[in-house]
């Protein structure tokens, strides 16, 4: 992920198809300034969770303003928490974890990152959306 001053989005879903139409949405919402990068699906194209490239991921978002990781169920959360065990503490100390539901998680981030908000807060706003009612 580059690192233009904003705060990065990763997104990680069983789904492929998934995680690229929230980051098409997010990525709306956002602008272009915010990075976000979109891993699903398992090794073979399947639904699940790819760990190495969850890893991966992790890696990259890991650096400039650094980067918030929202994630959507089972193994997708798993993967991440083992990928955390494998990076560093510079790394780490560039990653939010985000205990939110996916998609309103998503989109919130996106807007706070687009105001050039620092990681803890896209973070927060990506968790305050749990609480956020739809009727």
């Amino acid at each position: 992920m580059s690192d233009n001053g904003f705060v990065g989005l990763v997104i990680i879903s069983h789904s492929a198809p998934l995680a690229q139409g929230l980051a098409e949405l997010v990525g709306q919402v956002a602008g272009p300034d915010v990075p976000i990068e979109a891993i699903g699906g398992g090794p073979e194209g399947s639904l699940g969770t790819d760990g190495g490239r969850v890893l991966e991921a992790l890696q990259r978002a890991a650096q400039g303003s650094g980067s918030v990781v929202l994630m959507d169920l089972g193994s997708s959360v798993l993967s991440v928490k083992a990928a955390l065990g494998e990076l560093g503490e510079d790394e780490l100390a560039l990653l939010r974890v985000a205990d939110a539901p996916l998609v309103e998680g998503a989109v919130a981030a996106g807007v706070m990152a687009s105001t050039g908000d620092d990681v803890d807060g896209v973070l927060r706003a990506a968790e305050e959306a749990r609480h956020a009612r739809k009727l």
